[in-house]
């Protein structure tokens, strides 16, 4: 039974939860403490509002040890928000986790409301389009080293992988389609 985290101080936590909880083998568990963070073999950190998640790790002690987990190979994924944590680089202002070789900007798709709704192809996670949810959704400007693009609408990068990280400016949990879920699931080394 793999143990996959959801960083629970904020946003769509129970969305992942209840994706998660459709996946065989699959226990989703709520990540707010340290002892939480260590019994989890990856995590997603959710969507929701960037400044508020990272002022939340930093109150809880979680920032420094969720860097070293990562750092040492869990994989984790970031939607959205969790997407601007991982970053190297924030247009505008300071990075929080300053993990990934990205470079992004928030809300680069607009407000809410400017959301959308499309799909694209993603090879690296199937071979027919996936549908694809944007919520006031981060666009990444640029991907360096490591990093890898998985996913452009319209030249705009949306996904990107590097390593254990993997980061989507969409919200999967807000589908009924696993596939991005059973994608990152498979990340975690055996």
């Amino acid at each position: 039974m793999k143990k996959i985290g959801i960083l629970s101080y904020q946003g769509t936590v129970a969305e992942h939860k209840k994706a998660l909880s459709k996946i065989e083998g699959v226990k989703p568990v709520e990540v707010k403490t340290l002892e939480a963070l260590n019994s989890v073999d990856a995590l997603i950190i959710p969507g929701g509002e960037s400044t508020t998640i990272s002022k939340l790790l930093n109150i809880f002690g979680l920032m420094e040890p969720l860097r070293r987990r990562i750092e040492s190979g869990m994989p984790v994924w970031g939607t959205c928000a969790g997407l601007i944590l991982l970053a190297k680089e924030i247009e505008g202002e300071a990075a929080h986790l300053k993990l990934m070789d990205i470079s992004v900007k928030r809300n680069a798709f607009g407000r809410q409301l400017d959301s959308f709704y499309t799909s694209r192809l993603i090879p690296r996670v199937d071979d027919s389009p996936l549908p694809l949810v944007f919520i006031r959704a981060p666009l990444i400007k640029s991907v360096s080293k490591d990093a890898e693009i998985l996913c452009e609408i319209d030249g705009n990068i949306v996904a990107a992988k590097q390593n254990n990280m993997l980061a989507t400016s969409f919200h999967p949990e807000f589908t009924d389609d696993l596939r991005m879920h059973k994608y990152f699931i498979d990340m975690i080394k055996e």
